[in-house]
This record gives C-alpha cells, sequence and structure tokens, in this order.
C-alpha cells in the first residue's frame, strides 16, 4: 500500500514539474503588450506607441559591418624605431560599421557640389561655407618635384574619381561627416514617406535639413519653411501620413519620426583610433591565440608584403614606397600598380570586408594624440577628444536654431575660415558646473586633457599654488589667435618660437596606417602618428564609422529570433 502511494506521489510531482518546466519555457509573449503594466501597445485607443517590429540596424550607405571583441591594441613585435607610444594595452571595442573603403573625390565633390548649390560662394556671407571646405590641392607641390598634373587635376578629373580624397584636414573631413549624417537620414524619411522626394533637390540656404533638429523640434527643420514650389505648384515638404475621419479622429501613422521608431540612422563620424585599429587588423577570420595577444602584423595573413598565393606570387599587397626613389616597383614587374594613390579597392579586403586599411593613403581618426593611451582608467571604447555640449534654449523653451543670418566662422592656425554652424542646425553650447553638479563620471566640458596635460597631472603642480606663481602645461606647443566671430579676416600665428618645445597639444590628432609615401615599417595597425587637426597633405584621407544599436553580432539576432 505504502508503495503504491509513493509511486503514486512521484507521478503528480512528475507531472507537476513538467507543467512548471512548460510554463517557464513558454512564458507570455509581450510583443503587443506591456511586461511592465501589461496594457496593450500600439492600439488603435492611445497609449504608449512602439516599434515592436524593429529587427536590426541595417547598413547605411557605404558601411560594412564590424563585429567587436578584446584585442591587443599597440606595437607587441620589436620597436625598432623607439618611439615608445604605442605600447600594448588590452581593449574592447563595441560593435560598429565603417566605411569598406576610403572617402573618393567623387564621394566628396559630391559635398562640395551641395554646398555650392544651397551656399552660393558669390554670396558675400556664404562664400566660406563652400571655400572652407574645398581640400587644399596645392598640397601635392614639392620645391624640387614637377607636381602640377596632380595640382590641378587629382581632385576634380574623371580620371581620379575613386581615387581617395587627399589634402583635407582633421576639421573638413568631420565636417563632411556631419554633412553624410543629414543627407543620408534625409534620405531614408523620404523612402518611409514622411518627407516628399522633391525636397531632397528643393534646399536653400535657409531651409536645409538637419537630423538634430528633425527630432528635436521638427517644425523647425526647413528653417520653419514647410512649403516648397515645384513645377509652379506648392506642396509640403512634411508629409503628413495620418488620416482625419468625420469625427476629427486621426489614424494610420503620424506627421513626424523621433528616435524610438529605429528609422533614423546614427551619425557618420570618425573612427576612434581604437575602432580603426581592431578594425584593420581582422581578427575576426583567425581564431588563433597569438593574432588574439597582438601578433598578427599587417590587415592580411603572413609576416611579408608579397602575395604568396601561386597565381599572384610576389604581387605586393598594398600600396607603398618600397624603397629610396621606388613608388611602385619595376614597370611590368612585381609592381604595386600605382606611383602615388590607387583606386579603391585594388588591393584585396581584410576579413571585416575593409579595402585598404594598409597602404594608399593613411587615415584621420578622431582621437587628440597623447603619447600614451590611458588603459588604467579605461578600456572599453577608448577615445581621449570628448568635448560635451547641449543644445542652447531659448527663454520660451525651444531650441535654438542658426538661421543664415547667424552663421559663426572659425579662424584656423592655417588662416583658412571654416564655418562653425551651419543654417538648420541646433546651436550648441558647453555644459557648465550646473549641469555636472554631484556628477561621478565627468565634470566637465573639455575633456581632451583629462588626466595628461592638464594643470593637475603636470610636474609643475603644486596643491595651493605654482611654483612661480603662473600656469605652465605639460606640453608647450604654440598658441594661435583664433577668430571665434563672424570676422571672416585671415589669422596669423603668434606665439615665441624660442619658448615652442613641442606639436603636442588638443588640437592635435592621430592618424593611422601607411601611405602611398610610407615604407612598410608604417603599415602595421599599431603604428601611430599625429598631425595639427587644421593641416592637410598629400598622403591622409579618411574614411567614416557609425555606432551599432542593439545586439553585438548578428548570431545574437538570428538566436534571439529563433527563440
Amino acid at each position: 500500500m505504502r508503495m503504491r502511494k509513493k509511486t503514486a506521489f512521484r507521478a503528480l510531482f512528475t507531472i507537476a514539474l513538467g507543467v512548471g518546466l512548460v510554463g517557464c519555457n513558454n512564458s507570455k509573449n509581450y510583443k503587443n503588450s506591456s511586461r511592465a503594466t501589461g496594457w496593450d501597445i500600439n492600439s488603435k485607443d492611445g497609449g504608449f506607441q512602439s516599434n515592436t517590429d524593429y529587427d536590426e540596424q541595417d547598413p547605411a550607405p557605404g558601411l560594412v559591418f564590424i563585429e567587436g571583441g578584446t584585442f591587443t591594441m599597440g606595437q607587441v613585435q620589436d620597436d625598432v624605431m623607439h618611439d615608445w607610444n604605442n605600447t600594448p594595452t588590452q581593449q574592447h571595442v563595441q560593435s560598429f560599421y565603417m566605411d569598406e573603403t576610403e572617402v573618393t573625390n567623387r564621394m566628396y565633390l559630391e559635398y562640395l557640389d551641395w554646398l555650392k548649390r544651397v551656399f552660393p560662394p558669390s554670396q558675400e556671407n556664404y562664400r566660406n561655407i563652400y571655400y572652407g571646405a574645398v581640400p587644399d590641392t596645392l598640397v601635392w607641390r614639392n620645391r624640387l618635384g614637377y607636381n602640377e598634373t596632380m595640382v590641378n587635376n587629382y581632385l576634380r578629373h574623371p580620371a581620379y574619381a575613386e581615387y581617395p580624397v587627399v589634402g583635407v584636414s582633421w576639421v573638413q573631413a568631420a565636417e563632411f561627416s556631419k554633412w553624410r549624417t543629414d543627407r543620408v537620414n534625409e534620405r531614408q524619411l523620404v523612402e518611409t514617406g514622411y518627407i516628399a522626394e522633391e525636397t531632397l533637390y528643393n534646399s536653400d540656404a535657409g531651409s536645409t535639413f538637419s537630423t538634430e533638429t528633425y527630432i528635436n523640434a521638427p517644425s523647425r527643420v526647413y528653417g520653419g519653411n514647410t512649403e516648397m514650389t515645384q513645377s509652379g505648384k506648392k506642396s509640403q515638404k512634411l508629409v503628413d501620413n495620418q488620416s482625419t475621419d468625420s469625427l476629427g479622429n486621426t489614424s494610420g501613422g503620424k506627421q513626424y519620426v523621433q528616435r524610438k521608431d529605429g528609422i533614423l540612422y546614427p551619425e557618420y563620424r570618425l573612427p576612434t583610433e581604437a575602432e580603426w585599429e581592431y578594425a584593420a587588423l581582422g581578427l575576426v577570420g583567425i581564431r588563433d591565440y597569438n593574432n588574439y595577444r597582438g601578433r598578427k602584423k599587417y590587415p592580411w595573413d603572413g609576416r611579408y608584403t608579397r602575395s604568396g598565393d601561386m597565381r599572384k606570387q610576389g604581387d605586393q599587397l598594398a600600396n607603398f614606397k618600397q624603397g629610396s626613389g621606388d613608388y611602385g616597383g619595376i614597370a611590368g614587374w612585381s609592381d604595386d600598380g600605382a606611383d602615388i594613390t590607387a583606386p579603391v579597392m585594388s588591393y584585396e579586403a581584410n576579413d571585416f570586408g575593409l579595402y585598404d586599411m594598409a597602404g594608399n593613403v593613411a587615415e584621420w581618426v578622431a582621437d587628440v594624440y597623447r603619447p600614451i593611451v590611458d588603459d588604467e582608467f579605461n578600456d572599453f571604447n577608448y577615445y581621449r577628444g570628448n568635448i560635451y555640449t547641449e543644445n542652447s534654449i531659448n527663454e520660451d523653451g525651444s531650441v535654438q536654431v542658426v538661421g543664415s543670418d547667424d552663421i559663426k566662422y572659425d579662424t584656423l592656425s592655417t588662416g583658412r575660415v571654416v564655418a562653425r554652424n551651419l543654417p538648420g542646425e541646433i546651436l550648441q553650447k558647453p555644459i557648465t558646473e550646473d549641469d555636472t553638479y554631484m556628477r561621478t563620471n565627468f565634470s566637465k566640458s573639455d575633456n581632451r586633457d583629462f588626466r595628461d596635460g592638464d594643470k593637475s597631472s603636470s610636474r609643475y603642480y603644486q596643491p595651493f599654488q605654482d611654483i612661480d606663481n603662473s600656469s605652465k602645461r605639460m606640453y608647450n606647443s604654440p598658441d594661435y589667435d583664433r577668430v571665434a566671430t563672424g570676422d571672416t579676416t585671415q589669422a596669423k600665428p603668434k606665439y615665441d618660437s624660442k619658448e615652442r618645445t613641442t606639436l603636442i597639444s588638443d588640437d592635435v590628432r592621430v592618424y593611422k596606417g601607411g601611405s602611398w609615401r610610407d615604407r612598410a615599417y608604417w603599415l602595421d595597425p599599431s603604428q601611430r602618428r599625429y598631425f595639427p587637426q587644421d593641416m592637410a597633405t598629400d598622403y591622409i584621407g579618411f574614411r567614416n564609422a557609425m555606432s551599432k544599436v542593439g545586439s553585438k553580432s548578428m548570431d545574437n539576432i538570428k538566436r534571439a529570433k529563433n527563440n
């Protein structure tokens, strides 16, 4: 009798356990209802609206996916140049997207053409918008060389259309990135039916599109002018895709897109140094311990610059200077295919699908240069150069949008005048102590010299008073007079050259990768050099990156959908 009771009890326990497990594995589907309150989401009667059908961020135009991970940043092998500025550190980079090629002349000319149409340089108040963005073609000149062909043709001749753009300063590259963000997102809104397609070709100086303005003050986008004239007829730039019935009830969508809709892309930007080096190494294709620890020398497999493939044996894998007076090898024999730059995609891509991450042109990255990467403070998405700002707010609580008469210009140390902001953008201002009160993660707007170069980290620092009652800097770089108003006069650098001891400052940026002018030593992705952010050369170009929102890897997305 006892045995029967035990058997029955076990059977009931097993059934109950099975029911419990089934209940755990088949939890309620909260796709269309709130996990917090149980209320319906996206109901016709109102309530919280959310995009429950969002899959994942698609690659924006020109970009390929780079799955993040950990890697050894810096040079593990012998430092024969004794630079000591790329000491190995272990870093983790979040997933992101990156241009598969360098920005080409054709891509940059599209930018210049847009500026010229929208802000005609024939008008005095717009003249420096266009000319401030034009690359410096005189970088090709050499006092003992004849390069006038490149001076006159490299940027604009169709023969060089697919060559990487050069003569672009870091400042110009950053401005191109902002322009590209707005044009891509404007196109997104056209394709999803929120903006009329004719708007793309109907912009003028007072009514340009800005992504941040659209998000924060959609009624102020296009300068508040939402009407346009097309073929003699007036129509709306912003499309109202709502329908209203006889009772005044609306349905069928909404007029404006917000971040939560998942339609707008994050910003195009310059990659950080850590992102660029990680992407160049392309470790995704090799699960080898030595490569994980930093033993991979080039973006391709192997330790040599020539191909070992039987069909291409001996051919160079990148465009670089092979020796003194040798920029392309002997004609017709093991040549790298170029004497100056080469068309993008001339060489095989690395395992991430990125072209020319070694050779052709070196590339600007976002970081301010310092000899040491401070991994003791941060080893996740490392970046030096943060300047935190906030939107300027009017007295009525609305954001301040830059008008046609509110353009501010900066005069760089080179004397070039560049626009600080364009009409249609939201005016930015530095954050203040009120914004950082009681914060532990940051305390000021400009963090470029954090823990390195600021007064408190210099050897002259005294807790109460400087040694000679004056403020000294760790990096005694030249100071320039910069005009930060509407003045567009040429600036002349003013500094005492006798007291200058270094070129390192908060206005000097890192550039990575070898170029057509460099020896093979510089093809190693761990190498790092620096150059003033407002100057340009004939061997530095750039490519854009974009942060990825959501899952780290595409495999995680597939697993989540299957479950």
